[in-house]
């Protein structure tokens, strides 16, 4: 599994924002179109419908949002402790983006979390907002560009990549 900009690529399975488990909100990017996942929300929207595909309530990365990160865990930390309930008890669910889809039969707003703790760069959410466009063009411009986000997940080794690397591969993914 890996981050790659607002994408989660886990083996072929590519998401736009974290990859959601039970009934948390997600959204799955497939051949065949986009899949809305989660409580509140589902179906499929195939490609040959969707117009346009945009993202909203993108955290950027910023100093104060990692110093907001850090102080939130050493408080979390120091909370946990002094109720010896164990770390990781109560937390927040991490915070939500909105891909906004227009197709031929109306729009829809489709909530996935963010993945990244302190934010993304700007540079990652405007490739990421291309890349998005991009899967918009046609059949083959998506295929092509979902086919190789895939491929390179299933050939992914080890954790998600450094921030020049995840905006070389979006580049090389936009065209």
């Amino acid at each position: 599994m890996a981050m790659v900009g607002l994408f989660w690529i886990a083996e072929g399975d590519v998401y736009v924002g974290a990859k959601p488990s039970g009934q948390a909100p997600g959204v799955r990017l497939t051949p065949d179109g986009v899949v809305a996942l989660g409580d509140g929300q589902s179906g499929l929207h195939l490609w040959e419908d969707v117009r346009a595909l945009t993202v909203a309530d993108v955290p950027v990365k910023s100093l104060k949002r990692q110093v907001g990160v850090v102080t939130d865990v050493a408080l979390d930390i120091v909370m946990n402790l002094a109720m010896t309930l164990g770390p990781g008890v109560g937390g927040e669910a991490p915070p939500v983006m909105t891909l906004d889809l227009e197709s031929h039969d109306g729009a829809y707003e489709l909530k996935a979390y963010v993945a990244a703790a302190v934010g993304y760069s700007p540079a990652e959410v405007d490739l990421s907002r291309a890349l998005l466009s991009r899967l918009t063009e046609g059949a083959a411009t998506m295929a092509t560009t979902l086919a190789a986000m895939s491929e390179w997940g299933r050939s992914r080794e080890g954790g998600t990549p450094r921030g020049a690397q995840r905006e070389e591969l979006l580049r090389r993914w936009v065209g």
